[in-house]
């Protein structure tokens, strides 16, 4: 899931694909820290005819993090019930989670910039990922991502 740079043990950006239609896809990606205290990324969304960006969401380290909240959906493969909800500080990125038979889970990634802003906008993409091995090697992928120097 995730990208190297050539050279360097470094993971650059992460990629989600759904395995039920790998033209459906979120993007983690464009990673710079300006301080101690946070990390800002891009998150993109991709569908058949959706494109769309949020350029600047924040991971304070105060903040709930997205990383524990994929490591628990990953220790829960054989399900649960209802849907699961994570959302950052600035609620610009939304992540839903819910399972479905088969060892199944569909994440719902939700990108609102600018969420109090008059005539913004919001959008949605479900990736349907394996319970398990393929949640923890997203987990695994994002805890590198977010947490490197």
């Amino acid at each position: 899931m995730s990208t190297r740079d050539t050279g360097l043990d470094e993971v650059t950006e992460v990629v989600v694909h759904s395995q039920d239609n790998p033209a459906v896809t979120v993007r983690f990606c464009d990673r710079f820290r300006p301080d101690e205290d946070a990390v800002h990324y891009a998150v993109e969304a991709r569908a058949p005819g959706l494109d769309v960006r949020v350029s600047e969401v924040v991971a304070w380290i105060w903040d709930a993090d997205l990383v524990p909240f994929l490591e628990e959906l990953a220790r829960d493969f054989r399900g649960w019930d209802g849907e699961r909800v994570w959302q950052n500080c600035d609620h610009d990125l939304t992540l839903g989670a819910v399972f479905r038979s088969g060892g199944h889970v569909g994440l719902t990634w939700t990108l609102r910039p600018w969420p109090t802003a008059a005539g913004g906008w919001e959008s949605s993409v479900t990736t349907w990922l394996e319970a398990g091995e393929r949640m923890s090697a997203l987990a695994a992928d994002l805890r590198q991502f977010l947490h490197e120097n």
